[in-house]
């Protein structure tokens, strides 16, 4: 289950949040833009005003601080009577000596660290961070305005953050500056938390006050814990009835061409072939006409699975290939049949390849609306 964290700058900011919907209260000062805290008081009294309905967080320290003035920064932090201290951690020399520094506090204090994708993140500090007693990580990026996650980040590096952050027991989060179309892309990787603060804004001006109607088009995004619709899906529902009288929509992806690793022969090993993808999507229709990212299933979602399971592994087979996008797709819902056309480019002076067209079981389509987040994940790693 993906949790829907909200930053907010006050206790009426918390208010609007908890009403409709976030997961987790996020304390954080937006106008500064990037990780930057806010005054212990005011921390204070929005946990006061959350009172134990939601897990409340709060960014401490700030970049450049030493060991151990980070240490009494997140001391002081922990004090405000927060569920979790958000702690960034910057490039620089003494990156680990601020993560050990903060071990001791860890016993007592759940801590998250946030790397930042724009400033070349080291993953192989996620294993320092379990070792000292960190409560998980998020990947947030630090210059507000200079582009999302997604931009510097592709779906095959934040893939490997979320199993990192699992293979070390860590909780895993993505943030920055995240849009609604991202969300269903990031649902994919199964992540434990996403969180927002510029989407819940008028004019999605970070800066600005939150937008109660842009915090419920969030949450309508991120699914909601209820019953599983079929015993290998995810539990996570979103309640979008589908049109009564069985209509679909076609969405494709034409001449997309990636670099894979693929080919029987021992030859085809030594280095990637460019593959030409050519899928094409049939899906349920909402009972409302599309009006924003709640009522649609993003072209975006098809590539991004694509690249995942090209991401993976080296496949042999062209068909295992084509087989394994498929049952990808249909871990969707939404989705009624997905036609799968795959050819390698590198061969000769024309293309080889293969076709498939996959159906959905028509007792597990379901009239509600679900991302593929965990049961995307476990298809995924059940394609070994």
């Amino acid at each position: 289950m993906t949790l829907f964290l909200a930053s907010v700058t006050g206790a009426d900011e918390a208010e609007i949040a908890l009403a409709h919907g976030a997961d987790i209260i996020d304390m954080k000062d937006a106008a500064k833009g990037g990780l930057a805290p806010l005054p212990p008081d005011v921390v204070r009294t929005a946990v006061a005003a959350v009172a134990g309905r939601r897990p409340v967080s709060a960014v401490a320290g700030e970049p450049g601080m030493d060991p151990d003035a980070l240490a009494n920064s997140v001391r002081e932090t922990a004090q405000t009577g927060v569920d979790y201290a958000k702690i960034g951690v910057y490039p620089g020399s003494q990156q680990k000596a601020c993560v050990q520094a903060l071990a001791p506090i860890a016993r007592q204090t759940k801590l998250v660290a946030v790397l930042f994708a724009d400033q070349q993140p080291d993953f192989t500090l996620l294993s320092l961070l379990a070792e000292c007693g960190f409560a998980g990580a998020m990947l947030d990026t630090a210059r507000k305005g200079a582009g999302r996650l997604l931009d510097h980040a592709d779906v095959a590096t934040l893939h490997e953050f979320v199993e990192r952050c699992r293979a070390h027991d860590l909780m895993c989060g993505l943030a920055g500056s995240l849009e609604p179309p991202d969300v269903p892309r990031l649902l994919l990787l199964a992540p434990d938390i996403l969180g927002f603060r510029g989407a819940l804004c008028a004019g999605h001006m970070r800066g600005g006050r939150i937008d109660p109607h842009a915090v419920d088009l969030i949450r309508e995004l991120v699914p909601h814990e209820g019953p599983q619709p079929a015993a290998d899906l995810s539990p996570a529902l979103h309640p979008l009835a589908f049109a009564r009288d069985g209509a679909t929509d076609r969405i494709f992806v034409r001449d997309f061409v990636i670099p894979v690793r693929i080919g029987a022969y021992a030859h085809e090993r030594g280095k990637p072939q460019n593959v030409r993808f050519n899928v094409e999507v049939t899906a349920a229709r909402p009972a409302r006409a599309a009006a924003d990212m709640r009522h649609v299933l993003s072209y975006d979602v098809i590539m991004d699975a694509i690249r995942l399971v090209v991401a993976r592994e080296h496949i042999a087979l062209v068909e295992a290939l084509a087989e394994r996008i498929a049952e990808f797709l249909l871990a969707h819902p939404r989705v009624v049949s997905a036609t799968v056309r795959v050819e390698k480019l590198d061969l000769g002076p024309g293309s080889v390849g293969v076709e498939i067209t996959r159906q959905r079981q028509s007792e597990v389509a379901e009239v509600y609306q679900l991302y593929p987040t965990a049961a995307a994940k476990a298809r995924l790693a059940g394609s070994d």
